[in-house]
Parts: structure tokens; C-alpha cells; sequence
């Protein structure tokens, strides 16, 4: 092989003809189905998520070799202390320092199950925790649409309860998927190529892409969330002598809640707010005031970041979001950004958009 050449141009392959690259659309398309029909989208995501912090470990790593750094070059030593990071590093958190973490996490679905039969409890008692001038403007129906949600609160309890199983199975896929992804991103990148698989690593391009966008942009706008929640429920509300019941599972549920684009944050202000209602007006009004300042800062973050990134407009990942959750449930809210977010990249792809 001639010194002077690039290797790409040397070893490049040829375009892939058109039926192979359909045939890259429907595998990539039929894969993702499969990931949605088998509940293996915790093992996606975190796929991704593994591969994206391996290669990032193994940049910031190689950057104390001025060498290197020079060449833009990962040497092995990095790739492989990178991808030892990122898989010990779950282990580490739950056997180690934190050990109580496991408890927790085997426990949490009884704990949101005594949330919701909370949050049921609250709004039977409506009438009783608002003023009595307040009481009496409500509806003769009220009660009514009370016992209705307290119900279906229950009824939702009741489901979390017989969820243990499938909570562990999922911290199980998840698991596996960022082992997946950490190995992915150090594997040997041959330069021959045959055709199809040359178009399919231009679909999981794409995908990759869409995901940085989506996921990781969620991911730090949830943590920010997260961390003002914190500081609010455990540092200020204190200070005022209002505290909030079960403060653990709301922080959790606030970035869990949180990674899901809009309708995540409005499932977790009502549940703050119905729980900040349970110990007081006051606590409610707070609890209110101050998810209306995050949110505004929220706002402009995800215009910023998600909006400007991916040009999808509120109304468009409204309409996916609806229509994923009826097809395939909780996991649809959460997968219909990222899959969005991939189709209209392959659509500009081919300039269709």
C-alpha cells in the first residue's frame, strides 16, 4: 500500500447500490420495533449512553499524551481504562460507598406504591386541606371527580406493586446494553467494508446523531432539574419548616419524570404539588411557585438545546409523544423523541425535509 495515500481512500468501498440501502432502512427499522415489542429500550438507551462515555473516557484520557493529542490518535491504554470506567463504575456505586443504594432500588417499587396510595389519600382529603370559603365554590361534582382520581391512583398503585420483576429486568437490559456500548467503542474498525454493512453503519450514524440531541440534552436538563428540585426539597423548604413526605422517590421521579420532554415535567408538578398540598396550602402554593421558576429557565434550555438542534417544533413531538404512548405505552413517550428525532435525519438525509 502506498505510504503517502489516506487509508480511507485506499480502502474505501463502493457506494451501496439502492436495494441495499433499503434493505439497511427495513433491518434498521425492523430492529427498532423489535426494541420496542420486547421492552429492551432501557438496554437501547443505555447502549448508546455506554458507547458516547467510552469514547468521550477515551479522549479526555488521551489528552495526557502529548503525542497523541497530536495526532488525534486513542491509544489502547485509554480505550481500555475508558471502557473499565464505564462498566465497573454501576458496580462500584451499588456495592460500595452506597450500598444502601441497593435497597433502595430493590424497594422502589413498594415505595412508589405507598406514594401513589399517599397521593390517592390527598386528594380524597381536598375538600378538608383548602380553606373553607375555597371548599365551598367547588362543584357539587368534585367529590365525585376526587374518589374518580383516587381510584385510578389505587388502581396504578396496585400495578407498581406486581412491578418488582420487571423493574430489575429492566436494570438488568440496561446493564448489559452499556457493557454492549463500552466494548462497541473500542471493537477493531476494519476499513473494508462490505455494502451493506457500510449502509447500516450509516443508519446507526444517524441514530447515534439523533441520540447525542435527544438523550444526552434530556439527560443534562433533567440532572439540572433535578438538582434545583433537591436543593428546594432539602435545603429551603426546611428553612420554612416544611417538609415533604417521601422526598427520596420525588427526587428520583423528578429526573426519571424529567427525561421524558414535556409531559415528564408535567407529571412531576402535579405530583409535587398534590404532595405539597397534603402538609399544607402553604407548602403547595411554594411547591408551585417554584416549579413555575424552573420551568421557565427549562424552557429556555430546551428551545437552546433541543429545539434549535433538531428543528422539531413543540407540537410536532407533542403529536409523536401521543402517538407512541398509545402504540406502545410508558416506553413510546420515552423512545418517540429519539426515533423522531432519527427520521427526520434520515428524511433530511435525502432531502425529502
Amino acid at each position: 500500500m502506498p505510504q503517502h495515500l489516506p487509508a480511507a481512500l485506499v480502502t474505501s468501498s463502493p457506494e451501496p447500490s439502492s436495494k441495499v440501502v433499503l434493505a439497511s432502512y427495513l433491518l434498521m427499522g425492523a430492529a427498532l420495533l423489535l426494541v420496542m415489542h420486547q421492552g429492551l429500550l432501557p438496554g437501547l438507551l443505555c447502549v448508546c449512553l455506554g458507547f458516547v462515555l467510552t469514547r468521550s473516557f477515551s479522549r479526555l484520557l488521551a489528552r495526557a499524551n502529548p503525542r497523541a493529542r497530536a495526532n488525534n490518535l486513542l491509544p489502547r491504554w485509554a480505550q481500555v481504562l475508558a471502557t473499565t470506567i464505564v462498566i465497573l463504575a454501576p458496580l462500584a456505586l451499588l456495592s460500595g460507598a452506597l450500598s444502601h443504594t441497593r435497597t433502595y432500588i430493590t424497594e422502589a417499587p413498594a415505595q412508589y406504591k405507598e406514594l401513589l396510595n399517599y397521593l390517592a389519600a390527598t386528594v380524597l382529603e381536598l375538600r378538608e386541606k383548602l380553606p373553607a370559603d375555597m371548599g365551598a365554590q367547588l362543584p357539587h361534582g368534585a367529590e365525585e371527580i376526587q374518589q374518580k382520581l383516587a381510584a385510578y391512583l389505587a388502581a396504578k398503585a396496585g400495578v407498581v406493586a406486581h412491578a418488582g420483576r420487571a423493574w430489575l429486568t429492566g436494570l438488568l437490559y440496561a446493564y448489559v446494553g452499556l457493557i454492549i456500548g463500552a466494548l462497541a467503542a473500542v471493537r477493531p474498525i476494519s476499513t473494508r467494508r462490505p455494502p451493506l454493512v457500510q449502509a447500516l453503519r450509516q443508519r446507526i450514524l444517524y441514530f447515534g446523531l439523533a441520540f447525542k440531541q435527544i438523550v444526552a440534552a434530556q439527560f443534562w436538563i433533567a440532572a439540572f432539574n433535578t438538582l434545583l428540585t433537591s436543593i428546594f426539597l432539602l435545603a429551603i423548604l426546611p428553612i420554612w419548616k416544611l417538609e415533604l413526605p417521601y422526598t427520596p422517590a420525588l427526587i428520583t421521579l423528578t429526573f426519571l419524570a424529567g427525561l421524558i420532554p414535556i409531559v415528564g415535567n408535567l407529571l412531576c408538578n402535579a405530583v409535587l404539588t398534590l404532595v405539597g398540598l397534603s402538609v399544607s396550602p402553604v407548602a403547595a402554593a411554594a411547591c408551585l411557585g417554584f416549579l413555575i421558576l424552573i420551568h421557565k429557565a427549562e424552557y429556555v434550555i430546551n428551545a437552546k438545546v433541543v429545539g434549535t438542534r433538531t428543528h422539531m417544533g413543540v407540537w410536532e413531538l407533542l403529536a409523536v409523544m401521543f402517538v407512541a404512548e398509545s402504540v406502545f405505552g410508558p416506553a413510546g413517550l420515552v423512545a418517540a423523541p429519539l426515533f423522531y428525532a432519527y427520521l427526520k435525519k434520515e428524511l433530511e438525509a435525502v432531502r425529502l425535509v
